[in-house]
């Protein structure tokens, strides 16, 4: 919790100054009032229509409403307010005075990127909220969030910089430019704090929605053991580069997700992943969450810092476009769960059924051969963020296949080292940090890095994995790093080429490129409804009808009505016509197990001797 604080002589005083009220809890209705010291004679602000870290347009300008001027005691007629586009204004004022802009911004998404606020709860990006001033982005920005009777009782949790503000942690922050302001992120109301001191820096944890039965210490202990083992990857014994480290968590019946920021994270899991209170059994969702944490604290160092250079300066009026998102994404995705066998919260055998569920995700993707990880980076914009039934078949994820590239250039670099002590990518990122100080990269540094760590051209490697569709090696090296990859038969819905979804019924979600369903004529938003067998004279016996029908309520019982027959005819609705596809039934399909044959080999890998 912040501490009281007055301020400090020698502070800037900011030209820029946001103040944040309740305007009506139920309403979910925040109020700004925006004070521009000296604004320019026609001035414009403007919303930003994405967050950083989300790369996709979210038009934030959509629950701003209400937007009024002033300058001192005069009102600024409505016709000196112009709207020039969907998220940027212009106001004609006199330029030797203060100008007074007061707004209201609707908040009714319980995100991690937008902004929330009902009577339990108040949450905030700057992002949603503040108006950027055009030529002031540089200049100090004062936040002040104000306590009301109508939340009393409530606590105010944030990464900014605190100036004066009161034991619950509302009053004044300041933020050294725009970019800083919209990247601390505001909690509020009754939530859970705890705090914990990881390399000598202070940590926070604050948890809203958490239940009666929550084991608070379980998860401070386990969140120091992910800091430390990232903050000694990046740095060996040195401190990192930020003065306290602020983890704010929204825990909810149905949710998953989180976002990055330089100095805080904002997550969110469900209620019922959380360690509890009294029980020697960790819910299976608590590994997904530490993984979660492992991530965003990650990307303090790996895209906070160092960035794509097409993100050295924001452009927050529009898309700003990187082939990066697989280094950025994917590396920290291969990390996040390393780390955790690392710090000795899973072992290797966990850490390797986590990989197992990687590989075959991307493998079981057709779009892999469709589309690169940088293809995929660039156009996050139009296709990661906006999925439908054929994402699979035309993309693949910078998240997870970045992860597989990750893990390719690690197992190759141990491979081919000749050292007792291995060249890794470990040794890749650290010297990238230091190659880039910390801040803007390209794919050369990158490739660079690769090059004096691993004493070779990795050109061939990128041009490969990371700009073409071709297959990775992971059989290969990961069998030379102690790790057995065995064939095993694949779900049935896997086989067919589907996705499904069975809780009414077998809904098709998804049909994918090339498979069995594809043939038939399966359809995205089918109801597969039952299947006849076609039986012939030759095999039939006397009793049984020469067309028997079944309604399937499951995939499974596909296996289980068809028998041995090649061929069924599957009865399916789509869009209230009944039909009937010819499908033959698939060849045997198999999918990856992985299983560590050389314990030894694998431990030498996964946990690297401090």
């Amino acid at each position: 919790m912040p501490k009281p604080s007055a301020k400090p002589s020698g502070t800037p005083s900011a030209g820029v100054h946001y103040r944040v009220e309740i305007a009506d809890l139920h309403a979910h209705l925040f109020r700004v009032t925006l004070t521009i010291a000296r604004p320019a004679a026609l001035q414009r602000v403007a919303l930003p229509v994405w967050i950083p870290g989300s790369y996709l347009v979210r038009e934030f300008s959509k629950n701003l409403q209400g937007l009024r001027a002033r300058q001192g005691a005069r009102a600024l007629p409505a016709g000196q307010i112009a709207q020039l586009d969907k998220c940027s204004w212009q106001i004609r004022c006199n330029a030797d005075k203060p100008l007074v802009l007061v707004y209201e911004v609707y908040a009714n998404d319980n995100s991690v990127r937008t902004a929330s606020l009902d009577a339990g709860r108040g949450f905030f990006n700057g992002s949603s909220l503040c108006l950027r001033v055009d030529g002031q982005d540089q200049a100090p920005h004062l936040l002040e969030v104000m306590a009301a009777p109508a939340i009393s009782g409530w606590s105010l949790a944030t990464g900014l910089s605190p100036l004066q503000v009161d034991k619950q942690g509302f009053g004044s922050y300041l933020a050294t430019n725009y970019d800083e302001l919209v990247d601390g992120p505001v909690e509020m109301g009754s939530f859970w704090s705890g705090s914990f001191v990881a390399c000598g820096v202070p940590h926070r944890f604050v948890v809203a929605g958490a239940t009666a039965s929550f084991d608070g210490a379980r998860l401070l202990a386990d969140a120091r053991k992910i800091c430390e083992a990232q903050i000694r990857f990046w740095h060996g014994g040195k401190k990192p580069p930020y003065k306290n480290y602020l983890f704010m968590l929204n825990a909810v019946d149905d949710g998953y997700g989180g976002l990055e920021h330089r100095n805080s994270t904002a997550l969110i899991c469900k209620r019922q992943d959380l360690p509890r209170l009294g029980s020697s059994k960790l819910p299976e969702g608590y590994t997904t969450l530490r993984g979660l944490i492992s991530h965003e604290y990650f990307h303090t160092w790996n895209v906070k810092r160092l960035r794509p250079a097409e993100f050295g300066n924001y452009d927050y009026d529009r898309e700003n476009y990187t082939q990066l998102l697989w280094f950025f994404e994917g590396f920290a995705s291969y990390y996040d769960d390393l780390v955790l066998c690392r710090a000795g919260l899973i072992d290797e055998a966990a850490y390797l059924k986590l990989l197992n569920r990687t590989i075959n995700q991307v493998m079981q993707t057709p779009g892999r051969l469709v589309q690169s990880v940088a293809q995929a980076s660039f156009d996050a914009w139009v296709k990661y963020y906006r999925q439908d039934e054929n994402t699979p078949n035309a993309t693949v994820s910078y998240y997870t296949k970045g992860a597989l590239v990750a893990l390719c250039f690690d197992l190759s670099l141990r491979a081919e080292s000749k050292s007792a002590t291995p060249a890794t990518l470990d040794d890749v990122m650290r010297k990238l940090w230091l190659r880039c100080r910390g801040g803007v990269m390209s794919e050369a540094d990158f490739a660079a890095a690769l090059l004096e760590v691993g004493g070779r051209s990795y050109a061939a490697e990128i041009a490969s994995w990371v700009h073409g569709t071709g297959e990775l090696p992971l059989k290969d090296l990961l069998q030379r790093h102690g790790v057995a990859v065995l064939e095993e038969p694949a779900q049935l819905a896997q086989a067919l080429g589907l996705r499904v979804q069975e809780t009414d019924g077998i809904q098709i979600k998804t049909v994918l490129r090339g498979g069995a369903a594809e043939q038939a004529g399966f359809a995205a938003g089918d109801e597969w409804l039952g299947l006849e067998i076609p039986v012939t004279g030759k095999g039939r016996k006397a009793a049984q009808p020469p067309n028997p029908g079944w309604r399937l309520g499951k995939l499974d019982e596909l296996p289980l009505y068809a028998g041995p027959s090649k061929k069924v005819t599957a009865l399916v609705a789509r869009d209230k016509r009944l039909l009937r596809l010819e499908l033959t039934m698939p060849p045997d399909t198999t999918t990856w197990r992985l299983l560590a044959k050389d314990a030894a080999l694998v431990k030498k890998w996964l946990v690297p001797a401090a």
